[in-house]
């Protein structure tokens, strides 16, 4: 798959069929976010990785709409330093996020950010240092619906082009 297409094609699956992801896939997908650019280089995160089944479900109530952590086959806690202290932390964060997510599509991996409103909550269940932050995690899994992998994009699905590009001013 050529990174355009994986690009154009990929969706948000937030329910999966229980089966499990090889570890070597696992493995793919997370060192996909290892390599993602970063301010200055300085890869500020780290990740959990998460397949045990009762700590993905008690994860997916430490947000509104986090409840398809529960039916991942492993998720991935996205931890960084405090955002507050560099603008550039979320960013850089987004950029592995979505390194993993184009990584697991090409395998036919579906995944969903979600968005961890109960920080607090979630240090409890993963014991991860008080320096560390976690507002995204990501949910992965075959999609319940294979369909979904190769769905043609709905339309009205995206913006065109022309009511959001700007040329040299607005």
């Amino acid at each position: 798959m050529h990174i355009s297409e994986a690009i154009r094609t990929k969706r948000a699956v937030r329910e999966f069929n229980g089966q499990p992801i090889p570890e070597a896939d696992l493995l793919e997908v997370v060192n996909a976010g290892r390599h993602a650019q970063s301010s200055k280089n300085s890869q500020p995160w780290h990740f959990i990785v998460i397949r045990d089944k009762a700590t993905l479900q008690a994860l997916s109530t430490c947000g509104t709409w986090a409840g398809h952590l529960a039916g991942a086959a492993f998720a991935v806690a996205i931890l960084t330093p405090d955002p507050a202290e560099k603008f550039q932390t979320m960013f850089d964060a987004g950029q592995s996020a979505a390194y993993m997510q184009i990584a697991a599509w090409e395998l036919g991996i579906g995944s969903c950010p979600a968005s961890i409103y109960q920080p607090e909550k979630a240090r409890e269940i993963l014991g991860f240092p008080a320096d560390l932050h976690l507002r995204i995690m990501l949910s992965f899994g075959y999609p319940a619906q294979a369909s979904q992998l190769t769905a043609a994009p709905q339309k009205g699905g995206r913006k065109p082009l022309q009511d959001l590009l700007h040329w040299e001013h607005w």
